[in-house]
């Protein structure tokens, strides 16, 4: 089925997101247009303004809109730790526990031979220029847990260590209301390998 071009056009801009196939852009397309105008320009003002007023912080490298960013201006978190992760996104999970009270290094991606990306590609050099200028006694590597995360924390710990900054992973294992029996190889070892006196 041919479209005019107007809803083509659209309809091909949803599919540069990630996970939106053809069918899901024609949705979201034919959505916008029964939206009303005021609403569609808000939108648009939206996407807009997030592209050119956002950029990325000097020092953690996380999506802001004042450099430093909202964190890294906080006096109040404590300098002595610094958690790695690999995205904003991750940083935005880590924040929601509630638990964390450092600060953050974001990496923007992890080392990858198959992709093409090595350690040069992502924020590994500014990492540890800050592990040297500041007061940093703990890094947590907070990285995912699947091959590239997997290598990526090993790579840091590597270089970290010999400066005699604690090195810390976070823990993986099962989730909470898992079932043994449905857990893999790997997510049971890790989980054993884990494990903590109660």
């Amino acid at each position: 089925m041919f479209y005019p071009e107007p809803v083509s056009k659209l309809i091909e801009g949803f599919m540069k997101l990630p996970g939106i196939g053809p069918k899901t852009a024609s949705r979201l397309a034919f959505h916008v247009l029964s939206m009303k105008e005021d609403d569609v320009l808000d939108l648009a003002k939206a996407l807009v303004n997030a592209k050119r007023q956002l950029h990325y912080c000097s020092v953690c490298n996380n999506i802001t809109d004042l450099d430093p960013c909202q964190i890294c201006r906080d006096k109040s978190r404590d300098g002595s730790i610094i958690c790695v992760v690999q995205e904003p996104k991750d940083l935005v999970a880590m924040e929601r526990t509630r638990e964390f009270s450092g600060y953050y290094h974001v990496l923007h991606g992890a080392i990858s031979p198959m992709d093409g990306i090595g350690p040069e590609d992502i924020h590994i050099p500014g990492l540890l220029k800050r592990l040297g200028d500041e007061q940093v006694k703990e890094l947590i590597l907070a990285t995912n847990p699947n091959i590239e995360g997997e290598a990526t924390a090993m790579y840091i710990s590597r270089l970290v260590k010999p400066t005699g900054i604690r090195v810390t992973r976070i823990a993986h294992g099962l989730p909470v209301g898992g079932d043994l029996e449905y857990a893999d190889e790997v997510t049971l070892t890790k989980a054993l390998e884990g494990r903590r006196e109660l």
